[in-house]
This record gives C-alpha cells, sequence and structure tokens, in this order.
C-alpha cells in the first residue's frame, strides 16, 4: 500500500433526512460531535486527512502515536475524532487544536487526549481495498480488526452499531448528548467523495432568547441581525449568539421598533465582541436594547457558552418572559454520548 492514498480515498458523505428510514437494508450510527477523519497507515507513516481533504495529522500527535503503535501496519479507517472533557464531548477543545503553534498543540494533547472513534474499514491490515465490498461485510472485517488490535485501547475505539430502530430513536432520543443519528445501507458499497447511501438525522433543537441588541445591514440603515441572550445563574443577561434569518419585507417596521427601544447596555453579562477579520465596522457596531422582546431560535450546537453557528429565526413569543430565558434551556443533558462506549 502507498501512501498518498489520500489522494485516492475521500469520505463518503450522508444527504440530510427529516427522519430515521425504516428497513432491513438500513443500520444506524451515533452522529459524534467531533471531526470527520480518514485515518491512513502504512508502516511507520500515518497522514490524518479531514473530510474537506485538509491535513489533520500535525494536530493530533497523541493519536498519531496511537496508530502508529498498532500491531496492524497498514490500513485506511474511517472515524470521527473527539476529545473527551469531563465526562462529555468538547468540540471547543478540538477548535482549540487548530493552532499554528506546535508547543501548543503539544500541550493540549497532553491535557486533553483526543479519541479516534472508528465505524469503518476501507484498507485492511493486509492492503485489500474493502470499497466495493457492501458496508455489511465491511462492517464484519472491522469488527475483527477491532478485535484482533484494537481490544482494551481507549484512544482508537470501535464506533458503535445497531439494526433495532428502537435503538437508533432511544439515540436520536438523547438529542443533546449526541449530534444525531447516522443511517447507512448495509447493502451498498462504500462511494468515496459521493454524497449517497448514507443519511444524518438531526434533531431541531430551539430556545427562547432576549433579544439584548442589534446589528444594521452593512449598506443599508435596516435590522441586519438579532443579537439574542440568555440569564446566567447570576441574573446576567449574556450574549450568546445571532440571527439573522429576517425576512426582507419585516425589516423597515421591526427596525423602526428596535430604534424605539435602544436602551443601554443590552447585556449585563457577556456582551458582543468587537471588530474581526470578518467584520466591517459598520457591521460590527450594535445597538443596545431594553430587555423585552423574546424570539425563538432554531440552533444546532451551543458550546463555549454560545451557539455556535448563527442560529434560524422561528417566531416571536410575546407572552414569554424575558426572565424566564435562562442557560438551563441549553445545557447538556447529564447522561453522556460516552455512555454508548
Amino acid at each position: 500500500m502507498s501512501l498518498p492514498l489520500s489522494k485516492k480515498y475521500k469520505p463518503m458523505e450522508a444527504l440530510p433526512a427529516s427522519e430515521l428510514p425504516t428497513g432491513t437494508e438500513w443500520q444506524y450510527e451515533p452522529k459524534w460531535d467531533g471531526f470527520r477523519c480518514l485515518a491512513f497507515r502504512d508502516g511507520k507513516r500515518v497522514e490524518l486527512m479531514s473530510k474537506s481533504g485538509k491535513p489533520l495529522t500535525r494536530y493530533f500527535p497523541e493519536l498519531v502515536r496511537t496508530l502508529s503503535a498498532l500491531p496492524a501496519e497498514q490500513f485506511v479507517l474511517d472515524g470521527e475524532i473527539v476529545i473527551p472533557v469531563d465526562g462529555t464531548l468538547s468540540f471547543d477543545h478540538l477548535l482549540m487544536r487548530i493552532h499554528p503553534a506546535a508547543s501548543r498543540v503539544q500541550k493540549l494533547s497532553q491535557e486533553t487526549p483526543s479519541t479516534f472513534l472508528v465505524f469503518d474499514l476501507l484498507v485492511d491490515e493486509d492492503g485489500r481495498p474493502l470499497v466495493k465490498m457492501p458496508l455489511e461485510e465491511r462492517r464484519s472485517t472491522l469488527e475483527l480488526f477491532a478485535k484482533r488490535y484494537l481490544k482494551k485501547n481507549q484512544s482508537v475505539r470501535l464506533s458503535p452499531v445497531t439494526e433495532d430502530l428502537s435503538v437508533a430513536r432511544k439515540w436520536f432520543r438523547m438529542g443533546v448528548a449526541l449530534d444525531g443519528v447516522i443511517a447507512k445501507r448495509r447493502d451498498l458499497p462504500y462511494q468515496t467523495g459521493e454524497r449517497a447511501g448514507m443519511q444524518k438525522i438531526k434533531r431541531q433543537r430551539t430556545a427562547d432568547c432576549v433579544v439584548g441588541g442589534f446589528r444594521y445591514l452593512e449598506k443599508e440603515p435596516l435590522v441586519g441581525s438579532l443579537l439574542l441572550g440568555l440569564y446566567n445563574d447570576e441574573g446576567n443577561l449574556d450574549h450568546v449568539g445571532f440571527t439573522s434569518s429576517i425576512k426582507d419585507a419585516d425589516r423597515p417596521a421591526l427596525t423602526k421598533k428596535l430604534e424605539g427601544m435602544i436602551k443601554p447596555p443590552g447585556f449585563t453579562g457577556k456582551a458582543p465582541g468587537g471588530l474581526s477579520r470578518w467584520s466591517t465596522k459598520r457591521s460590527a457596531e450594535w445597538q443596545p436594547l431594553a430587555p423585552k422582546l423574546v424570539v425563538e431560535v432554531q440552533f444546532d450546537h451551543f458550546t463555549g457558552g454560545r451557539f455556535r453557528h448563527g442560529t434560524k429565526f422561528l417566531r416571536w413569543r410575546p407572552e414569554k418572559d424575558p426572565k424566564d430565558c435562562t442557560l438551563k434551556q441549553v445545557e447538556r443533558e447529564n447522561r453522556s454520548a460516552l455512555d454508548l462506549l
């Protein structure tokens, strides 16, 4: 086997779906909240590659050491890199690894070591490509590989799978403990770089937030985004993100309404940041509002005290008391996704 196999294999990707598919041709796996990764081993050489084809090798030296020490001297594994912290998975600690300083990466690798959760085997220890096999056969081969080479290894572990729809639904209801559920066709080969034969089902999560401020559009004096807040345990309003999915037809009237409610400080806890490399002076400026308006938004992830991405505006909640909009809405469940391993 020769590297660069990374030039030959790309991760098979999933199509979004609104519900779990049913039928004997499907199997189900947890959708982990981490970095998708292909791991290539050829003798002493190990290479890690992200879903987008970017190299990850230098950011996870502890994983490279572990993979290099496995008795199998060649393979291609498909899986997810996660970082367990205090009994749960921390995406923020993964983001911290993407750092230019090798010394910083090395320090973090010792303080918060990563785990590689493996769910597919594309090339086995004999250098035999398996991608043309149906998933059912690849999974059986992967389980034999794990039994032979991973055993008690805590850094490289086999991700669970089930054909039982009730179990998959139970995983899905874990919601905030997992990122969702992946459904895969057991009868299909590995379609490298394609979105086929796999579906990802993510649970819709919503939160009621106080509108603590707003920003104007960059080129027009109309509201561009609402700045969202949640009350912390001390009773202060923390800025936790934004929503910009406002209908154009609603912007003029909404702007007039918001301008009549401008009142500092807007946020009494964590406040919005200033300029960044992505923002202009105008887009970074924000207007504080009296904490009277409540909006319901849909979101994917809440980590590090804020929504990881922008949220989707759903509706206004005039009947909701702003003081009831607390961080408890988005706290992670006590049960950890790591309980599945």
